[in-house]
């Protein structure tokens, strides 16, 4: 028989044993919760690192060029302000002008080979910057960058721009903003350069094994918005292209509902005008005859 104190000794052994093992159980819920949030800050961290990276020094004047450029600030309807430049090329406000939608890097400094490329068909150009970018206010977002090519859509607008006149190029990152702003604000016509079908899409084929289709807050989803735009579009991708595989390209024409808006390019993702300008002027050309006559 057990004796009264040999029993007591008993439960409170058992008893701590139990505190033990709960405070364990505690600890390695704590632990998992601690390593899914630090987890979850990272994959945001790392989202916005790949899809984002902006420069603030602008390594150019854009008067390299030998154009007449124009300074320009404007706000967004979010208060910030951004900075644009502004080439008239040989158009008023009667002929076409081409607003463009840089990529995810640099800033409008890095893209003179783009705006002498168009300037040298007599059209005007608007070259903006995202908040975030350049010299231009705040911190860069998704929805920032739609407000941004809003605010520059306006800016043209008010400048006297009919939206029959207003072309619309997105540069890679900037055709998603390209295709958005298509759908906010009347536009004669929308080209797609290098530009992939969404951010989940290309980040799918980068990083398999993470879960970016479904924890991706950054969209973009540049094909799903095709089928609601009803302007003219031209998609121009290369096959050389080994950042955004050509496929995109392939799918964003298909999406248009246009296979044949699709114009190959030549070289890699950032390199088309200098290895075949000729391809890119050709396609530039035979679009403005088809969107401004």
């Amino acid at each position: 028989m057990v004796s009264g104190p040999r029993l007591c000794q008993n439960h409170a052994v058992t008893d701590s044993k139990s505190r033990s093992q709960a405070a364990l159980r505690r600890r390695r819920v704590l632990v998992l919760v601690v390593t899914m949030l630090g987890f979850y800050a990272w994959l945001r961290w790392f989202e916005r690192r790949n899809v984002f990276q902006p420069t603030r020094p602008l390594d150019a004047t854009g008067h390299e060029l030998g154009f007449p450029r124009d300074e320009a600030w404007f706000d967004t309807t979010d208060g910030v302000r951004l900075h644009a430049w502004y080439f008239p090329g040989h158009a008023d406000s009667n002929g076409p002008v081409f607003l463009l939608c840089h990529g995810n890097g640099g800033n409008i400094s890095h893209r003179l080979d783009q705006y002498d490329a168009l300037l040298r068909f007599g059209v005007a150009v608007l070259a903006f910057d995202y908040r975030g970018y350049g010299q231009s206010e705040g911190a860069v977002s998704e929805e920032g960058t739609y407000r941004d090519a809003e605010a520059a859509h306006d800016w043209l607008r008010q400048r006297g721009f009919q939206p029959e006149r207003i072309i619309v190029h997105g540069e890679s990152l900037g055709g998603g903003v390209a295709a958005e702003l298509a759908l906010r604000r009347p536009v004669g016509g929308l080209v797609l350069q290098s530009t992939f079908t969404s951010i989940p899409d290309l980040g799918a084929e980068y990083f398999p094994w993470l879960p970016v289709r479904t924890l991706g807050t950054i969209r973009y989803d540049t094909r799903s918005k095709l089928s609601r735009i009803n302007v003219p579009v031209l998609v121009l991708h290369s096959r050389g292209d080994t950042i955004i595989p050509f496929a995109h390209g392939e799918r964003l024409a298909a999406a248009a509902g246009n296979p044949q808006a699709l114009r190959e390019l030549a070289g890699d993702h950032n390199d088309a005008l200098e290895v075949d300008r000729d391809a890119f002027n050709r396609a530039i050309a035979g679009f403005l005859k088809q969107v401004a006559p």
